[in-house]
């Protein structure tokens, strides 16, 4: 880099960024790395194929002999809130078989003189309600034979029966497959944003200890180091997270795991990459003049620990609330603070439960904290980074030389 003086900046730090690029993506670390999560988003996605997605939908068989029952056993649970799927079979051994195999949940074999259910180890809770309403039915139908009356007509009117609720804040439905993918978003991001971000302060750290930066700096400026920096590390950083995501999206789409979903992966997958380069840009801002104060590996959490806490506590709402309950107070208000909108904002758009103008105020707001890093991150870099022996305070990498 000899010339790199009489380049421009943004030739300098393309030249920086192309180094640190070069380096990283041939290391054995990011190789193996790269290849297990892709390996693993794969595998989970045929695995999620193979045993299927659990619906809710309650299996019974019927014998021949009471198959007039099926839809009675239908429009009971319809009456309960149970969704439930029914087949004949020819004979008891049928259906046994079929118990035996876990393609049933329950098996009908007699409703006279009382219903008989069998199972293979116990009645699952949706069906204990559907079977027990079933048997009041039926010996209501009973009672009414030995009256004169008429069983079907009383059992469609009471079928038909129920309170009309209205609900003054109604509970939204939640899909499965958005609940999930707004899981594995922060989950991902999370890991993507933490192991770039201390990738850059180990880097920083890493050229101090062995002098190669004062090398480096004899030919391009402090400000440009730290930028090549920071911007190689980063798309190599997000390189690996389009490899993975990427995968997920392949493995859900190709395996179809996302068929009764509405999720839309493709916008998740590409907001989850937005939302990756926004929180890189601030985390590794901040640490990289962070690490520019120490001048040993084993000091760098020492400087860096506030920076970590500040992801790892809106990654830990992230993934603990906003999945299950996107509109709570704290999650929403979180989802516009820089620093934890991109482990929580990517979230409530998986559940598509933020607004076009959230997303825009979101992003606009950590991107107009970009530039102030920038400067602050410079000024500490270029005050710290030849300094080498004990830690700088960092009121000192602050003040003006």
């Amino acid at each position: 880099m000899s010339g790199a003086r009489a380049l421009g900046s943004g030739a300098v730090i393309r030249m920086v960024a192309g180094r640190e690029i070069r380096t990283r993506v041939a290391s054995k670390g990011f190789i193996w790395i790269t290849v297990a999560f892709v390996v693993i988003v794969v595998l989970g996605g045929l695995v999620l194929k193979l045993v299927g997605t659990p619906d809710g939908t309650q299996h019974v068989a019927v014998t021949q002999d009471v198959a007039g029952t099926a839809a009675l056993v239908e429009s009971t649970g319809t009456g309960v809130g149970v969704q439930v799927q029914t087949q004949e079979v020819p004979d008891r051994a049928a259906g046994e078989a079929l118990l035996r195999s876990g393609d049933v949940d329950a098996l009908v074999v007699a409703v006279s003189p009382e219903l008989e259910v069998v199972v293979e180890q116990s009645l699952p809770d949706p069906l204990a309600a559907v079977f027990g309403s079933l048997a009041q039915q039926l010996t209501l139908g009973t009672a009414i034979t030995e009256l004169g009356g008429d069983p079907a007509q009383v059992a469609r009117e009471l079928s038909a029966a129920a309170p009309q609720v209205t609900a003054l804040e109604p509970e939204p439905q939640r899909d499965g497959g958005q609940v999930v993918a707004g899981v594995i978003v922060g989950i991902l991001l999370f890991i993507a944003l933490m192991n770039a971000g201390q990738l850059v302060a180990q880097g920083v750290v890493e050229e101090k200890t062995s002098r190669v930066v004062e090398l480096l700096l004899a030919t391009v400026r402090p400000w440009q180091l730290m930028a090549g920096k920071v911007l190689g590390i980063g798309a190599v950083g997000l390189l690996q997270l389009v490899l993975i995501v990427g995968a997920a999206a392949g493995s859900a789409l190709g395996f179809g795991v996302l068929d009764s979903s509405s999720l839309d992966v493709g916008s998740v997958a590409l907001w989850s990459l937005v939302w990756f380069v926004v929180g890189f840009a601030m985390f590794a801002l901040v640490l990289a003049a962070l690490a520019a104060l120490v001048s040993r590996q084993e000091d760098i959490g020492s400087v860096t620990g506030p920076v970590i806490a500040l992801m790892i506590v809106p990654y830990i709402i992230g993934i603990s609330i906003a999945p299950y309950d996107p509109e709570n107070s704290l999650v929403v208000v979180l989802s516009f603070v820089p620093f934890a909108a991109p482990f929580v904002m990517p979230i409530r758009q998986a559940l598509d439960t933020a607004a076009p103008w959230e997303v825009a105020l979101s992003l606009g707001l950590s991107l107009a904290v970009i530039p102030v890093l920038v400067w602050l991150a410079g000024r500490v870099y270029s005050n710290a980074v030849l300094h080498a022996g004990g830690r700088v305070k960092l009121k000192d990498a602050l003040a003006s030389r």
